[in-house]
């Protein structure tokens, strides 16, 4: 499947779906920038507008999908050479607006999987399609037992790693986001190797900026993941660039961890704790004192991640503005 330089050859019709989100938002004006037809495809949001989040542009169309309607995505992906999947897991303070999803986190869970499955089939079926850029998540990657022995390379965490099922299911009152985002992003993959759907997937930290709460599935495990070294997060334009590199750059393959900012200080701990607390509509405590915490260990890295950055920022696939 060969991928165009996009700088030589008249860039084509993508597909970014979901849209609404701040990922979303930011990779439609990125596309449109670059200079692609975009279909930005949106799911039913509870007193969700997609024109009036847009502005029109003559490049720029909006489709209302369905995560668990074969049809709808099929339709939203039609004629697209690549399409950027994004699955905004609901807050636990907003899967009650979420219709199309079951209250229930198990059924949350379900639904991911069932999305994962029907985008794939899709764009399997799909002509024209030459890559899925599949957003995933660090949960993904970091949940599984500890090693009995204190062995430092073991601890070690990279793209080759995968959460553990087993252990996700015996803790998935706090580690549901984990088993989602593990199962979706397998499903993902096991049809893309069975289909020939060339693929990579961007395993993100957690997404900083407005609207990020204390509720947000991943930050169930948060303190876990602060002792292990493994806490991390990423802003909406870091993340956006990256999924652009992926889906542009020929060389790109598999997965990537993406993140740019590593909590592994107790001062950092204080910070992320004091922007949820100020997100927050009701009062909460206080961030805990960060002479509480203790410094951790990194044990989390983007190598690969920088390399593909690195290659995409030298000039030779285009500026990523």
């Amino acid at each position: 499947m060969r991928m165009r330089e996009s700088n030589e050859e008249e860039k084509k019709s993508v597909c970014v779906m979901d849209a609404s989100g701040p990922l979303g938002h930011a990779l439609v004006a990125r596309l449109l920038r670059r200079g692609y037809t975009v279909h930005a495809a949106t799911y039913p949001h509870h007193h969700h507008h997609p024109e009036e989040e847009y502005q029109q542009h003559p490049r720029l169309k909006l489709f209302r999908a369905d995560p668990l309607d074969y049809h709808a995505i099929a339709d939203a992906v039609h004629g697209c050479s690549g399409l950027f999947a994004i699955f905004n897991t609901p807050s636990s303070s907003q899967s009650q607006s979420h219709s199309c999803f079951l209250d229930e986190e198990e059924g949350m869970v379900e639904a991911e999987v069932r999305a994962a499955h029907n985008i794939l089939e899709a764009c399997a079926q799909t002509d024209t399609m030459e890559r899925v850029v599949f957003n995933s998540s660090v949960t993904a990657v970091v949940w599984r037992p500890q090693p009995e022995e204190d062995d430092d390379a073991a601890l070690q965490l990279d793209e080759n790693t995968w959460s553990d099922l087993t252990f996700c299911r015996r803790f998935k009152a706090r580690l549901w986001h984990a088993l989602a985002k593990t199962l979706s992003e397998r499903t993902a993959w096991a049809l893309a190797m069975d289909r020939g759907v060339d693929m990579v997937a961007i395993n993100a930290g957690l997404l900083t900026g407005p609207g990020l709460t204390a509720g947000h599935p991943y930050l169930k495990g948060a303190p876990d993941m602060y002792d292990h070294g493994v806490l991390v997060t990423v802003d909406v334009d870091f993340l956006a660039d990256a999924h652009i590199a992926a889906y542009e750059c020929p060389t790109a393959y598999g997965r990537y961890l993406c993140f740019n900012n590593a909590i592994c200080r107790p001062e950092d701990a204080a910070k992320l704790a004091q922007m949820l607390i100020s997100a927050a509509a009701a009062p909460r405590p206080p961030a805990p004192p960060s002479d509480e915490l203790k410094v951790i260990p990194q044990r989390i890295h983007t190598k690969k991640l920088n390399k593909l950055m690195l290659d995409f920022t030298s000039g030779v696939y285009g500026d990523i503005n």
